[in-house]
Order: C-alpha cells, then sequence, then structure tokens
C-alpha cells in the first residue's frame, strides 16, 4: 500500500472519466484532511473531519451507486464530537473506477477501509455502514482490534427475501421481460437507460412521503458514476448470501446495532431483525415509517439512535 500526499480538498462534484470532481452542493461541513490511499494499483480517496479522540466513527461506503456524500447529514453532526472519516468507494466518487470486476470484491472494501483508517491515524473505530453487502462484516470479524462497534443501517445481508424477489423474479443479464417495477433491475436496462434507473431505484429508496429532495440528491450523485461500472461491481464477489452472511454474523464480537425502517422497500422490513438475530448479542431499533435511507431521510433520530450506541460501546465519544 502506498499513501500520496494530502491534495487541494477540491469539492467533490459530477466526476469525469478519472473519478475527479468539477463542481458539487455547498456542504454544511468541509473536511479538515483528506487525500488517497493505494491498494494494487488502485486509488481510494478518503477524507477526515473533527478532532481527535476514539474512537473515532468510520462511516463505509455503501454501493457504488453513490459516494460519500450519502454521509453529509452525519458528517457535521459527528464532527463536532470527534474525528469522523468517510471514503469513497471504488468506483464512485474521487475514488479510482477499475476495469476489472475483481477490483471491486467487497472484501477489497474492508481492506481499504483499514488503509483509510491507518492513513487518517484512527486506531480504533466505531462503523457504520449502509446497505452492507459483507464488507462491513469482513472488517469486524476479521479486524476486532480497529472496531469498537458496529451499526447496520437497512442491511443487504440475504436472509430474508428481498421485495425484488417477491415481485419477481426476474431476469438480471437477459432482456428484461417487463419494464415495470423491480423489471428494471436489470443490467441491460441500466445500460439503456441509467437515469431511468436511478430514478425508480431511488423512489424505492425513499418509500417516505415528501421525499423529493432526497430523490433528486441521490439520482444526481448516481448519475457521477456510470452503469458499465455499477455491472462491473456486481460482478465481483459479495458475501452476503445466505450461509457466508450466517457464518460471518457468528464470528462479530464487537457491540452490534441493526437500524431497519418499518417501510423500507428495499431489502424489506424484515430483513433487520433477521440480521440481529444472526448476530451474537446486536440490539435492533426499528425505526416507524422509515424507509431504506433513514440517515438521509429522518438523520435528527438516526443521529441519536448512533450517538447513543457509539457512546455505550467505546466511551466517551
Amino acid at each position: 500500500m502506498s499513501i500520496s500526499a494530502q491534495p487541494e480538498m477540491a469539492p467533490t462534484g459530477r466526476a469525469d472519466a478519472t473519478g475527479i470532481a468539477e463542481h458539487e452542493q455547498t456542504r454544511a461541513r468541509y473536511p479538515d484532511a483528506g487525500g488517497f490511499v493505494e491498494r494494487e494499483g488502485v486509488r481510494v480517496f478518503y477524507e477526515v473531519y473533527g478532532g481527535g479522540g476514539e474512537p473515532a466513527l468510520l462511516f463505509l461506503p455503501t454501493w457504488e451507486i453513490v459516494h460519500s456524500r450519502a454521509w453529509k447529514f452525519q458528517i457535521p453532526y459527528f464532527a463536532r464530537r470527534g474525528r469522523v472519516v468517510t471514503f469513497d468507494r471504488r468506483g464512485s466518487g474521487r475514488s479510482a473506477r477499475p476495469r476489472e470486476a475483481r477490483a471491486y470484491d467487497r472484501r477489497a472494501t474492508a481492506d481499504d477501509a483499514v488503509a483509510v483508517l491507518d492513513a487518517a491515524g484512527v486506531g480504533r473505530a466505531v462503523v457504520v455502514s449502509w446497505c452492507g453487502a459483507g464488507d462491513d462484516l469482513i472488517l469486524a470479524a476479521e479486524h476486532p482490534d480497529r472496531v469498537a462497534g458496529l451499526v447496520l443501517i437497512a442491511p443487504d445481508l440475504l436472509l430474508t427475501a428481498d421485495p425484488a424477489e417477491k415481485e419477481g423474479p426476474y431476469p438480471f443479464d437477459d432482456e428484461p421481460v417487463t419494464l415495470d417495477g423491480w423489471g428494471k433491475w436489470n443490467r441491460r436496462y441500466w445500460l439503456r437507460d441509467w437515469r431511468g434507473f436511478l430514478e425508480f431505484f431511488f423512489a424505492r429508496t425513499f418509500s417516505e412521503p415528501h421525499s423529493t429532495k432526497q430523490i433528486e440528491d441521490a439520482v444526481g450523485w448516481g448519475l457521477q458514476t456510470d452503469p458499465q461500472t455499477i455491472a462491473r461491481g456486481f460482478d465481483a464477489s459479495w458475501p452476503n448470501d445466505e450461509s457466508t452472511a450466517l457464518q460471518l454474523c457468528a464470528r462479530l464480537r464487537c457491540p452490534t446495532l441493526v437500524i431497519q425502517g418499518s417501510q423500507d422497500a428495499v431489502v424489506g422490513p424484515e430483513r433487520g431483525a433477521a440480521v440481529a438475530a444472526a448476530i451474537p448479542n446486536a440490539r435492533l431499533v426499528t425505526l416507524e415509517g422509515c424507509g431504506h435511507a433513514p440517515h438521509l431521510r429522518d438523520p435528527v433520530v438516526t443521529n441519536i439512535v448512533v450517538r447513543d450506541f457509539a457512546q455505550a460501546a467505546s466511551p466517551p465519544l
């Protein structure tokens, strides 16, 4: 691994082919430091906010569809209390977009997280993930000395049927049989109409009424990558199948909190309880009326729940 010198902190906005941003919305809190880590020739962009003190909070990236701006409501709140670290997953934001599918393996993301913590000078962190697909579990299970606690928001661990599976099943690689509903979860449709998929997907993500702004933001973030990169990510190794996920869950020893929206239309409201039951001594918090992204749609209550957990998992924060 090599770590570059800290770059000029240009804002993150629409990216060119290299992933470098041209512009962005104004931020409530700008980073205090940042840079790139490089592993196996792939550069991963990270940012650090706030002062010292541990444990810090590491907000993991979700899948390649959006970058670390998805944590925009958590960063200013928690940076007032300690250190916050974020990074862009390979394939999004200012991180590189490798051409090989294996570069997007979820294990690579867990290893990127360790490299980012090292570069940020953070020994131990409370790790928060959204729609995590096993990289969060790998990080906590294989690097227990680095993870003080784990928060799983709307986990994408296939312990219950997805709404898409209940509605379909629909083909992913073949020509779509319909463009209604989850029929749009289709590689060929992504390549033809990426915006159309984003508009559908984020309308399901934010199932709460009056979510126009959240949908608009997320579609804009999704347009900063491309469907070819997303497809490579889906061809990578995902350890979120039932058998692998259960094995990883059983290995966790850190305090764990699962946050699940009762109106989650992406992984389904039953998912949180199944994941919490698979993790030793995990705690489940169900947010009534919330969809798949409570940290973006209901950030105040989500931040309070995460804060209280983090303080109990490894005080003080």
